[in-house]
């Protein structure tokens, strides 16, 4: 934005990365943070009493369904819910059509999200060709061409030597791998989580060893090349139990969680709906309980929400033959609020740290934090209002939601990138 002077005044600043919770007024200049102090009579005020300001919210695990199945998703729909779930930075995964594992998708990729998209794309392209693990990528051609990780997404490369060759390439580029840890043979046919309600329902389950084995050789590969591998939606007690010993040992292992991993269980497939069908599955109290403490003492350090959209006809079908996945980007922040903040879980800066800090260390980025003379990536949060999630009013075109009724209280109520304000529903702060 030329010239352009602002003020933030009156908000809750929040901001991990510089250890900030006060009241204080934030400035932006061209775009910039500035010292408000400095930016002189003629700048706009923009009163935030009773708001939250923090940095901008990354998103490390999205899916933009572009190129391909545009039904479901496009880079403009996609960013646009980003934006309006209070999100200035995402990260698309590469199972599009074609994949993104070379330069050429992801310069087209790119292309898209300059014209189209109100928010930063971060590209993540494949780690083997076609994420079909059997060939590794161009990975220093991928690195020239912009992408900032790697990851194969919900195909985990099988071949452990291929695996280790990649993690070792990786490091040699400083790409971070973002696994999805699942051995192939042991959760095939699975449609739910292996336990008590698999057999109740007589539906095939998904045994957590197909995470925990996973995740273990993940947690020896970071080891072997000392370089950082990210577990994708962890879900297990007995993983996180891997990470967290990981992490003892000083292995640069992370992890993301989901709001629907630490909110729901395998309970709820007895309503046979479809939106309620993941990968990794919903699992046990037991295991959502440890993740709530996982995110709590921090050794999940993430919270991503995996935004899958589908059509209404993909999922309008038998549970059996159902897509996996549900969309995330608008419902994230309102689920996480109330059920970690509001529950007393995290504290606020906690909270904020899983969307902020967390997201910028594995990804090894200078985002995430209220730096004067970054850029003016903001996320500003309404902690107290409390509504009810309706999916007919999502900017993204997928409904696919368990939350659709969910009684939330809090949600993001403007966001800033780059100075420019891409969404708000505060009075005085219009979108531009």
């Amino acid at each position: 934005m030329e010239n352009t002077k602002r003020i933030y005044r009156n908000a809750r600043v929040i901001d991990p990365a510089t250890s900030t919770d006060e009241i204080r007024d934030v400035g932006v200049e061209n775009g910039l943070f500035a010292d408000p102090a400095k930016l002189g009579k003629d700048a706009q005020i923009i009163d935030l009493t009773g708001y939250v300001l923090a940095p901008g919210f990354t998103d490390m695990h999205v899916h933009l369904r572009q190129p391909g199945n545009t039904n479901a998703e496009t880079i403009h729909t996609g960013a646009l819910a980003a934006a309006a779930g209070g999100f200035t930075h995402i990260v698309p995964m590469p199972n599009t059509s074609p994949c993104t594992d070379n330069p050429g998708t992801i310069q087209y990729l790119m292309f898209h999200a300059e014209k189209e998209s109100p928010v930063h794309i971060l590209p993540c392209a494949a780690m083997t060709k076609n994420q079909e693990g059997q060939e590794m990528t161009g990975i220093g051609g991928l690195k020239s061409a912009g992408v900032i990780a790697l990851s194969d997404d919900g195909k985990c490369v099988q071949n452990h030597e291929l695996m280790r060759h990649i993690v070792e390439y990786s490091r040699t580029f400083s790409l971070p791998i973002l696994d999805h840890c699942e051995d192939t043979i042991l959760a095939s046919g699975g449609v739910m989580h292996e336990g008590y309600w698999s057999v109740f329902l007589g539906m095939k389950g998904m045994s957590e060893a197909a995470e925990e084995l996973m995740v273990a050789r993940d947690a020896i590969l970071a080891r072997m090349a000392d370089w950082k591998i990210h577990i994708q939606h962890i879900s297990c007690k007995h993983s996180i139990g891997i990470l967290r010993d990981a992490q003892k040992h000083g292995i640069r292992l992370s992890a993301e969680a989901t709001p629907h991993h630490f909110t729901l269980t395998d309970m709820e497939i007895k309503r046979f709906d479809t939106n309620y069908k993941m990968n990794p599955p919903l699992r046990s109290e037991e295991d959502r309980k440890a993740l709530i403490e996982a995110l709590r003492d921090g050794t999940v350090t993430v919270i991503a929400t995996d935004h899958a959209p589908h059509t209404p006809t993909a999922k309008n079908v038998e549970f059996d033959c159902a897509p996996f996945g549900i969309v995330g980007l608008e419902t994230a922040v309102p689920v996480s609020l109330t059920e970690l903040y509001h529950k007393k879980v995290l504290t606020l800066s906690q909270l904020v740290s899983k969307f902020t800090t967390g997201p910028a260390d594995v990804l090894g980025l200078p985002i995430g934090t209220l730096q004067i003379g970054r850029p003016a990536d903001i996320t500003v949060l309404d902690t107290e209002t409390e509504f009810v999630v309706d999916p007919s009013t999502f900017r993204s075109k997928g409904r696919n939601t368990p939350f659709g009724g969910y009684k939330a209280k809090g949600r993001a109520a403007a966001t800033i990138v780059d100075g420019k304000c891409v969404y708000s529903i505060i009075p005085g702060l219009k979108e531009e």
